[in-house]
């Protein structure tokens, strides 16, 4: 590897973190209705949505749109809420770990892992969503 190769590049950024779900328009819900992040797009044909969530995007797609997009190259592994979450996590902040918990608890979340303060004094809990998607909920690291 080269020096230049290591270097980093300005025309490259993070654009948004895309999940495959099995209903884009449900899951929109509930991202709104346990966090109250803003949905700010979703396709005429429900395939494909955005929320507001800062400068990074997380985006929800079709599983429909993804076998579309991947199955000439090998498909991909569906979320599913049987067995263990997949080996991702998607991170909200919270002031408040416990109260978002419930939040999510009460918009259909199923609960994963409790509240536990970590010895850098962060705490953080683990949900899982309608769809088996992993969601942390933590406070903010203080650096």
């Amino acid at each position: 590897m080269t020096a230049e190769s290591t270097a980093p590049r300005s025309d490259i950024s993070f654009g948004y973190t895309i999940v495959y779900v099995d209903d884009v328009d449900a899951t929109l819900r509930f991202f709104t209705d346990a966090f109250g992040i803003e949905r700010v797009f979703l396709t005429p044909e429900g395939d494909y949505g955005e929320l507001a969530t800062g400068s990074t995007a997380l985006a929800f797609a079709s599983t429909d749109l993804a076998r579309a997009n991947l199955d000439t190259a090998g498909g991909f592994a569906a979320l599913t809420t049987d067995g263990p979450p997949p080996a991702v996590t998607i991170t909200l902040l919270a002031d408040d770990v416990a109260a978002a918990v419930d939040a999510a608890l009460a918009a259909g979340a199923h609960r994963y892992v409790d509240p536990i303060a970590k010895p850098w004094g962060q705490t953080v809990a683990y949900v899982l969503d309608p769809n088996g998607l992993l969601i942390e909920l933590a406070t903010p690291i203080e650096h």
